[in-house]
């Protein structure tokens, strides 16, 4: 199999590729990315010399490129996103461009080149806030976030050329990721970053918002299990199995690198947060064997060691996208 990855180069699309090639290497491989601010080529350094890798730099929104990069492939692994919350509450329109037009010109390709599989990776951020209980794949979308509505809208987008071209697309809902490689906006890698610096760390509110953890490793077992197993035009959840609220987080990595809580900042609330996210995610299970197998405990405890031995890689990122 023949697979394109688009955003290849980011947090969960590198950790796909390294993952793929680990289990198959006589797997072929095309990554497209933009290398925006937050793709990082050298996530794929370890398959960069693999026969089955190719690397195409370029935007999902040209739909000349696209085309001459679809061709040949027999699935796609859509990652590429803008997805980060704040960055679209800041400014809208290059969530709406890239992840709403880049998924349909890439739709569209796929359609055209006759693609036999198209694997739209999507989040539980679509659903909105829920105060109880979990969503389930029949729930309605009811996104809060700029960048929420804009995946809502690929998501959309990319079932309808299932119904109406019968293009044989799958979509993931995932919930929030960890692990290595995640750019440092995010709040996991940002305040282990910042707690190894000796600064302090900014805590939303009152940290009440609740928020289920997964690994990386795990999504993209989950990804690949759709992939060669999922129904046509269905739609999968991807979770972790640990809801923490943000305090409690907060508290864990404070513990991890020996701080206290007088290395916490309290900040005004971000507009719109939505207080929890919550999938159920039985149909995986069920359908196709699906179980996370990182503890998570463990994961972080690795997530906070990987930080702590690679400040090459986050040091200039955070300098190149002014986190400070």
């Amino acid at each position: 199999m023949r697979i394109l990855v688009t955003g290849g180069a980011g947090f969960i699309g590198s950790e796909y590729v390294r993952r793929r090639f680990r289990s198959d290497p006589a797997a072929r491989i095309t990554v497209l990315d933009n290398l925006t601010y937050s793709g990082v080529e050298a996530n794929l350094a370890t398959v960069a010399e693999h026969r089955g890798y190719r690397f195409v730099r370029g935007d999902i929104c040209d739909p000349d490129l696209v085309g001459q990069v679809m061709a040949g492939h027999d699935a796609v692994v859509h990652f590429a996103a803008e997805s980060h919350v704040d960055r679209s509450i800041d400014g809208a329109g290059p969530f709406a461009r890239t992840n709403v037009l880049g998924t349909q010109v890439l739709l569209d390709a796929a359609h055209r080149h006759r693609v036999g599989r198209f694997v739209h990776v999507s989040t539980d951020e679509v659903y909105g806030s829920i105060g109880e209980g979990s969503w389930t794949e029949e729930c309605p979308l009811a996104p809060n976030s700029p960048y929420a509505a804009s995946k809502a809208g690929a998501d959309l987008l990319a079932l309808a050329y299932h119904r109406t071209h019968g293009l044989d697309v799958v979509v993931t809902r995932c919930t929030n990721n960890y692990g290595p490689h995640q750019f440092p906006e995010k709040v996991i890698p940002l305040f282990i970053t910042h707690l190894l610096d000796g600064r302090t760390v900014p805590l939303y509110g009152d940290g009440r918002n609740v928020r289920d953890w997964l690994h990386v490793s795990d999504h993209c077992r989950g990804i690949d299990l759709v992939l060669h197993g999922g129904r046509a035009g269905e739609v999968y959840h991807i979770g972790g199995g640990t809801e923490l609220s943000n305090h409690k987080l907060t508290g864990l990595l404070l513990d991890a690198v020996g701080a206290g809580w007088d290395r916490v900042e309290y900040v005004a609330d971000r507009k719109g947060h939505d207080l929890r996210y919550s999938l159920d995610d039985g149909k995986i299970r069920e359908q196709l064997g699906y179980a996370p197998q990182t503890d998570f405990a463990e994961g972080l405890a690795a997530t906070v060691a990987w930080y702590r031995t690679h400040r090459s890689w986050w040091e200039p990122l955070k300098e190149r996208a002014k986190l400070r």
